[in-house]
């Protein structure tokens, strides 16, 4: 009996680890959009080259600031702050574990039954997504450069493999 719980240990650690990881890129790219969607639409950036050309003019256009390179760039630096406003929660019948804001972006009361928030789970998720944005900033940035459809689903599990049972996640409804 012990040898075969010996066994197991490594695979739950393992998926502990996943649902760590999982649950820290779905939650970076949440705050992330929700951060973008703060910025007025009508702000812009200007890109490009400020050299002169020999003509006298220069080759700068304004692109829309909330998802410059410049901005995701600025938002990627600060944004795993914002995971000691999340919870983790465990599914009783799959014990996988999710983690969930315990702290709404507009102050309304969150249902905070069956959550864990302490000191423990708000660090290992803010040290997996700052290990998230560190890998994949590339990725971040192409995919919130552009409005994406489900950047999730599709960071997440169809390009880093973070969330390989991403597929029994429920959808957000937005």
């Amino acid at each position: 009996l012990a040898l075969a719980l010996v066994s197991l240990l490594p695979a739950a650690g393992a998926r502990r680890s996943q649902d760590l990881h999982c649950g820290a890129c779905r939650a970076l790219v949440d705050e992330l959009e929700w951060e973008i969607a703060q910025v007025d639409p009508r702000k812009t950036i200007q890109m490009g080259s400020f050299r002169i050309n020999p003509d006298g003019s220069q080759s700068v256009v304004e692109v829309p600031y909330a998802r410059s390179e410049a901005h995701l760039t600025e938002l990627l630096e600060r944004v795993c702050e914002k995971m000691k406003e999340y919870g983790e929660k465990v599914d009783p019948a799959t014990h996988r574990k999710s983690y969930v804001r315990v702290i709404s972006h507009d102050g309304t009361k969150m249902d905070l039954s069956g959550l864990k928030f302490d000191g423990d789970v708000t660090s290992s998720l803010k040290f997996a997504c700052e290990s998230i944005a560190e890998e994949y900033e590339d990725e971040l940035i192409e995919f919130l450069s552009h409005e994406a459809e489900n950047v999730k689903d599709r960071l997440c599990s169809k390009r880093t493999d973070l969330c390989d049972h991403a597929l029994h996640i429920p959808h957000d409804e937005l």
